[in-house]
């Protein structure tokens, strides 16, 4: 399996592009959205470069880019558009680069790409396990839950699951209970959210290295 992750959600605005920054770098990765759906103000790409503070080298340009923030299926038919899932190959890098790949998602698992084909699907074709993250707040055991039966039906590989939001204890551990998934860590809401506000909150609750799959 190769080294980096898709980070995914059990929903939208979760918080997957915060959590992708923090990883991008305390790893030093690359990062890839391949559907970008929105492109009013700042895009998940600048969010990134913004909060990790890296460089262009370290951003992958996006397969489609959509105007509008809705499910990929529908932006792309509004921009008279069909994603085609032979265009979402990972990016090619050159064999000397060793740095990660962190792979955003669009929304949560079972988004549809086309009216045929949904983002898990996706997923499935790429050499890269999933982080799932999940909000702490009421309705999370069941989302979570759900997202965890999909990926294990599908046999996708999981490296755990990152909440999201302030701490509670007893959500994470009946999901961790019931799934049998690992927990990664909870990463805290930020205010104000900036590169250094996230890169010391990720270091106090998570290990960089859980995010990278095992040999």
């Amino acid at each position: 399996m190769s080294a980096g992750a898709i980070i995914t959600a059990s929903g939208t605005d979760v918080g997957k592009t915060v959590l992708a920054a923090a990883l991008v770098e305390a790893l030093n990765a690359d990062y890839w959205k391949p559907i970008q759906a929105g492109l009013e103000g700042e895009t998940d790409t600048d969010t990134v470069k913004r909060l990790a503070n890296v460089g262009p080298e370290h951003l992958h340009r996006e397969a489609y880019r959509l105007r509008t923030p809705c499910s990929p299926h529908l932006a792309a038919q509004r921009d008279a558009l069909t994603i085609e899932p032979r265009k979402l190959v990972l990016p090619e890098r050159s064999s000397t680069d060793t740095r990660p790949l962190i792979v955003e998602g669009a929304g949560g698992l079972l988004v549809p790409l086309t009216r045929t084909y949904l983002q898990i699907d996706q997923f499935a074709t790429w050499d890269l396990p999933l982080v799932l993250c999940a909000r702490t707040e009421l309705g999370t055991i069941n989302h979570t839950l759900l997202s965890l039966e999909a990926i294990k039906r599908r046999g996708l590989t999981l490296l755990g699951i990152a909440f999201i939001g302030t701490q509670n204890a007893d959500t994470q551990r009946t999901i961790a209970d019931i799934s049998g998934a690992e927990i990664l860590g909870t990463l805290p809401t930020l205010d104000p959210l900036n590169h250094e506000t996230l890169r010391e909150a990720f270091a106090k609750a998570f290990c960089a290295q859980d995010f990278l799959s095992k040999p």
